[in-house]
């Protein structure tokens, strides 16, 4: 007899407007979480590699990385929200607050603000809002996603379609960017590289030169190390009656590792101060090689701040050959098939000194 103890995770018929989530079992994070994100993705960011750079650079010591949060806090939502995904689909207003360090502890909450049943009446996209929180109470995190969820019964009634309204970009009032002093400038002396914030011009162009092959191992370890326990990234065997017909690479991680092939021509980069818009165009899979090329869309003056913003867009590529032949398509245009990844976010970068 069953006692009803089996976690079936939701069908897209069981979410409603308004519902809200207080999404189970918080995380503190370590200096091993950190130590096995440069690992699992290579990154080489300056503040988050070394104490020696955060402390120069006016923190009290290195941060821990933000897709690491972002992707821990996110794994903390999928149990109620994304178990029975088809894939999640895209990201907006999604916003760094504060830095979190190693012993912080995260906790998660989310609220349905949209809903949307497909016409093949066997999935529905659902929008929901999540705030992370430390152990304080202080929110670290904030961010919309829209994923593809499974129906447990088709014929199920569903409720009308309701789209959230969401900003193009998170405007930068809404930036914390107060975070940095004026000797954030001394990032430069670690990275070895002269560019700072002035020295970037809207409309141009990086081709990042570096490439980077995902792992199964890696990906698998990746997605264990954020508990993000969705079924499209864990359960092959459910996957291969699927139509990809295998495990699809968590987009958390194909955004970890395009960030960090990035690193080349953004060595001076503190941090991320938002992800403005984001979508997973098509799948990654364990085997595909990934590069990635950066355009800036706009530059953030912060006035008297010594640091100003980059506005980006990230695309990222699988199996071509190099950043060179990525398109930047129109938005809305059709993209072809070997882009995975169109990311649109805001970053902190020092400015050059007056004197």
């Amino acid at each position: 007899m069953s006692g009803g103890k089996q976690r079936s995770g939701h069908g897209f018929e069981d979410f409603h407007l308004g519902q809200r989530f207080v999404h189970a079992t918080p995380r503190t994070l370590t200096e091993a979480d950190q130590s096995l994100y440069i690992a699992l993705t290579g990154s080489r960011a300056c503040l988050h590699s070394a104490e020696t750079c955060a402390q120069a650079a006016g923190l009290p010591r290195r941060p821990l990385e933000d897709m690491l949060v972002f992707n821990t806090a996110f794994g903390k939502t999928v149990p109620d929200i994304s178990l029975n995904a088809v894939a999640n689909l895209g990201y907006a207003e999604l916003r760094f607050l504060e830095p979190v360090y190693a012993g912080d502890t995260l906790a998660v909450e989310s609220e349905v603000i949209g809903l949307k049943e497909n016409a093949n009446r066997q999935t529905g996209v659902v929008y929901v809002r999540s705030t992370a929180r430390n152990q304080h109470g202080r929110a670290v995190l904030g961010w919309v996603r829209w994923v593809m969820v499974h129906k447990r019964d088709p014929a199920a009634a569903c409720g009308p379609t309701v789209l959230p309204q969401l900003q193009a970009a998170v405007a930068p009032a809404q930036l914390a960017t107060g975070l940095f002093g004026a000797a954030a400038v001394r990032v430069r002396e670690f990275t070895r590289a002269a560019e700072l914030w002035d020295d970037y011009a809207v409309g141009e162009r990086i081709d990042h030169g570096a490439a980077m092959t995902i792992n199964d191992s890696d990906h698998s370890l990746a997605t264990r190390l954020y508990q993000n326990t969705a079924k499209a990234h864990f359960d092959a065997r459910t996957m291969a009656t699927r139509p990809m017909g295998q495990r699809l690479v968590y987009g958390g991680h194909v955004i970890s590792l395009c960030k960090a092939l990035a690193y080349d021509g953004l060595e001076n980069v503190l941090g991320l101060l938002a992800i403005n818009a984001g979508s997973h165009v098509n799948p990654a899979f364990a085997g595909d090689t990934l590069c990635c090329a950066t355009t800036v869309l706009e530059k953030f003056d912060f006035g008297a701040a010594p640091v100003g913003g980059l506005r980006l867009r990230m695309v990222g590529a699988k199996n071509i050959d190099g950043a060179g032949a990525i398109a930047f398509t129109a938005p809305g245009a059709g993209r072809p098939p070997h882009t995975v990844l169109d990311l649109d976010f805001t970053v902190a970068i020092p400015k050059r000194p007056l004197h």
